[in-house]
């Protein structure tokens, strides 16, 4: 027997990447436990996480590892998904690039990525 291939269906989340400033705003927004735990050797070297409740239990988002951990090198944390039945669960950066994309929505004929806007021509203009 073989595998049936299926697709996911186009639907919208709400995802926040975690970073070393945002962690305890996404834990907030999740209901998550930020963890900080100092290398003994090095207390200057944090690695931070967030517990986050999930349907199958607690699990651990990275943030990233900073100095030793990670060669001192900032590398984008995990994304916490909130999903389709409010439910939230972690997920890989290279993960989340191949599953989801930004949402757009259209205004007056024009495509808008979250995060920009419209302005009138005048305020353009006076820039």
């Amino acid at each position: 027997m073989t595998p049936t291939k299926f697709r996911k269906k186009p639907v919208e989340i709400e995802a926040m990447q975690l970073t070393r400033t945002n962690v305890d705003e996404v834990a907030s927004w999740c209901g998550g436990q930020v963890i900080r735990l100092a290398k003994p050797s090095d207390p200057s070297d944090v690695y931070i996480a967030l517990d986050i409740p999930t349907l199958e239990g607690k699990m651990r988002a990275d943030t990233f590892h900073s100095s030793t951990y990670s060669g001192g090198e900032y590398h984008g944390g995990d994304y916490i998904i909130r999903g389709v039945q409010g439910e939230f669960y972690p997920c890989k950066p290279d993960i989340f690039a191949a599953t989801y994309e930004p949402v757009h929505q259209v205004t007056h004929g024009v495509t808008v990525t979250e995060g920009e806007r419209i302005v009138p021509l005048s305020e353009y203009l006076a820039r």
